[in-house]
């Protein structure tokens, strides 16, 4: 009898991997590296992860998030994959010309169909179903990849984003400071008019990219997932702008699912900023039964409730022309200047103030508050850091003291200009010259510090 047992279920194991029935959780991987040709010519290279003896399998190609593309969560997916019967190739991302301030979504793009074209040409897969993968930048560009071609059969993407770059990099920095109490005009300053310098400067690549529009497009299914603890993307808002671009044209065919406990990449975490090692419980499970199950499993239209936010995202407001970065280099330099020439002329003996402490203290003061701004607006646009030190009355130690000397060098202008009179009395040419020279260079400090946050609450 036991023999008899043993033989069916050979027979019915062979049968499924004859007609292609799911295998879900396939237990041997393997993996080949393969080169192929993009759009441009140019050549890059992959890997594929495949089901041990795959034949006519669905296969996904990945799309990077921002950076070079390397990194072993890219493994951890294409296993997952492979372990749910399902090819997925990961490739070498393009790096030439891929700069914080210049990448090309539909360069990125064509790289993302080039894919799916030699993953179709593989052994083990089904070419009628090759799709894509997207995670966090790739949210943008394989979406505009599956736009552009109907050989990629559906879209899944990880911590994608309904809203432009540079509003979800503001989010980003805002969920930062709130995570860590910071409060106040450090948040509202460096979080958000540093993101708009980077954009006015055109130093912030693809700053303004609007994701709506192609997600109005995409006729293939699409499976839409984002971690509950996202500190990346706003992960409530960005369900909630992927379920009206679908509505807005009829959509039908699409799944956004809110997986729990889970980062921004979909790996297990603790507090939403780092990360455990593999995949939040469920995330692989829930793309192979997805993709093995289409398109049944994509229709009717299936949405979590959105994941709950600290603060929604909020859209930049472009530059005013008394913002821009000519506006804000000038000012900078001419403070620099005006200070730097009171400071050279102050070797001629006849030339002094006679109330030197408020001009020392004034001078003094602006240079620090210079120096420490730009030092720290640095630090928060080149890092990622969700721990700022101490903080008192909602502020970091270090930016409580930049406010605290810059109003120390609003005091000493306002007693420059109050002893004006007792001054200039009878003074030569040269001490007029510098004495107007501070003045200059503190009145734009003050204006600065008004932008930057320096003299707000």
């Amino acid at each position: 009898m036991l023999s008899i047992f043993r033989r069916i279920i050979l027979l019915t194991i062979m049968i499924a991997a004859v007609t292609g029935l799911p295998a879900a959780h396939a237990q041997n991987t393997t993996t080949v590296d393969i080169a192929f040709t993009r759009a441009d010519g140019t050549t890059t290279t992959g890997t594929v992860h495949a089901p041990a003896g795959a034949t006519g399998r669905p296969g996904v190609v990945l799309v990077h998030g921002s950076g070079n593309g390397s990194g072993e969560h890219y493994e951890y997916v294409a296993e997952a994959f492979a372990r749910a019967g399902i090819v997925a190739l990961r490739y070498g991302k393009r790096t030439e010309g891929y700069t914080p301030s210049h990448r090309d979504y539909s360069l990125l793009a064509d790289d993302a169909l080039a894919g799916v074209a030699a993953l179709r040409n593989r052994p083990e897969v089904d070419p009628a179903r090759v799709g894509l993968w997207g995670l966090s930048e790739g949210g943008w560009v394989a979406p505009l990849a599956a736009s552009r071609s109907a050989d990629a059969a559906f879209l899944i993407t990880i911590g994608a984003n309904s809203v432009a770059p540079a509003a979800q990099q503001s989010w980003a920095n805002e969920t930062r400071f709130g995570a860590a109490g910071v409060r106040g005009s450090m948040v509202d300053t460096l979080a958000r008019n540093g993101i708009r310098q980077l954009v006015a400067a055109g130093q912030f690549a693809q700053a303004d990219y609007d994701p709506i529009p192609v997600l109005n497009r995409i006729a293939q299914p699409v499976l839409a997932i984002w971690g509950d603890q996202d500190r990346l993307t706003p992960p409530g808002d960005s369900l909630r702008g992927f379920q009206v671009a679908f509505e807005q044209v009829g959509k039908a065919n699409y799944t956004l699912r809110t997986l729990p406990n889970a980062q921004h990449a979909g790996q297990p975490t603790t507090d939403g900023f780092d990360k455990l090692p593999g995949l939040a419980p469920g995330y692989g499970e829930l793309m192979g039964e997805w993709v093995n199950t289409l398109p049944g499993s994509a229709t009717p239209p299936a949405t979590d409730p959105p994941a709950a936010q600290g603060h929604p995202v909020r859209a930049l407001a472009p530059a005013s022309w008394w913002e821009s970065t000519a506006v804000q280099l000038t000012l900078l330099f001419g403070m620099i200047l005006a200070l730097g020439g009171y400071t050279l002329t102050g070797m001629v003996k006849s030339w002094r103030l006679p109330d030197r402490l408020p001009a020392r203290v004034l001078l003094c003061a602006t240079v620090i508050g210079i120096v420490g701004t730009v030092v720290q607006l640095g630090y928060i646009l080149t890092t990622r850091a969700t721990s700022f030190g101490p903080l008192l009355f909602g502020r970091t130690l270090p930016w409580l003291a930049l406010q605290l000397i810059a109003l120390g060098a609003v005091v000493a202008l306002g007693f420059v200009l109050a002893r004006a009179r007792h001054t200039l009395a009878g003074a030569s040419a040269g001490v007029r010259a510098r004495w107007a020279l501070l003045v200059c260079g503190g009145t734009g400090f003050v204006f600065w510090a008004l932008y930057w946050g320096l003299l707000l609450p």
